[in-house]
């Protein structure tokens, strides 16, 4: 298991947008925010080595302090000189999220590379990323262990919980409870066809739960998809209450920006959420 330390986050960029008129440039074009009716400001966590690459994660800010937006940008070179090999768990990278994140619900981000997709490999054999976004911290994750707490991995949350669609891994909760991460969470109104088809599996979200917590959510991408540059985004289903008081994303977007040549995978549209 290849685990990259967490580091201290740092400021990053600041990203300025307006509408309309609403923002001048004055004769020697500089900005002038003065009558601006919005801005945003983005800030990022430390950088990690993916394949010859990294991986960032990043918070955006709008003008109020409230959290709009978060996410991994994976540089380009980070598809390139990755393992060939699957581990057990896979080869993981752990990225922490900047102290301007505390108000999402969401601590880090543990992305998870599978050389040689999962099971069953006619449908997910295709090599793929996997950027789980966890609400608890490192430490918490890292005690899953489904033999050791049976009772935690085979309690689950209550339906009202749950978003409209999704079902537990079928084969039992504790047994399909991944050591280290968690109980996977399936869309089932998603269905796929095998490797090489027009239906090929390419995209999906998936929630994740354990001791009767929903714990992550997770947007998965193939290599080779992503190697195409898509520009995609998703609404993302919500459950009746949640159980957790802070923001939460309604949509994940996974797309190539070809000004700083990397991979955005976002969760973004936060909306206040509190718990039930």
């Amino acid at each position: 298991m290849n685990i990259s330390p967490p580091r201290t986050p740092r400021r990053y960029t600041v990203v300025v947008a307006a509408l309309g008129a609403a923002v001048s440039l004055t004769s020697g074009c500089a900005l002038n925010l003065a009558n601006a009716k919005w801005y945003t400001t983005t800030y990022s966590g430390e950088a990690q080595t993916v394949g010859h690459g990294t991986a960032r994660p990043y918070v955006v800010i709008d003008q109020d302090g409230n959290p709009t937006e978060v996410g991994v940008r994976l540089s380009a070179t980070a598809l390139d000189g990755l393992p060939t090999e699957d581990t057990v768990p896979p080869t993981e990278t752990i990225l922490e999220f900047p102290k301007q994140a505390k108000a999402t619900v969401f601590n880090h981000v543990m992305l998870n590379w599978y050389s040689h997709g999962r099971k069953p490999a006619e449908i997910f054999g295709e090599p793929h990323f996997a950027f789980h976004f966890y609400t608890p911290d490192h430490h918490t994750v890292m005690d899953i262990d489904p033999k050791l707490h049976p009772d935690r991995a085979g309690k689950v949350p209550e339906k009202k919980y749950i978003a409209p669609d999704y079902i537990a891994e079928p084969g039992g909760a504790v047994q399909m409870t991944k050591p280290q991460m968690g109980l996977h969470w399936l869309d089932t109104t998603r269905h796929f066809g095998p490797v090489g088809s027009a239906e090929e599996f390419r995209e999906v979200f998936v929630y994740g739960s354990h001791d009767g917590r929903l714990i992550f959510q997770e947007p998965l991408a193939t290599r080779k998809w992503l190697l195409t540059k898509p520009t995609f985004k998703s609404d993302i289903r919500q459950p009746q209450e949640y159980q957790r008081t802070g923001y939460y994303p309604t949509f994940y977007g996974i797309k190539y920006d070809a000004a700083t040549n990397d991979y955005v995978i976002s969760l973004g549209g936060m909306r206040m959420r509190k718990a039930t």
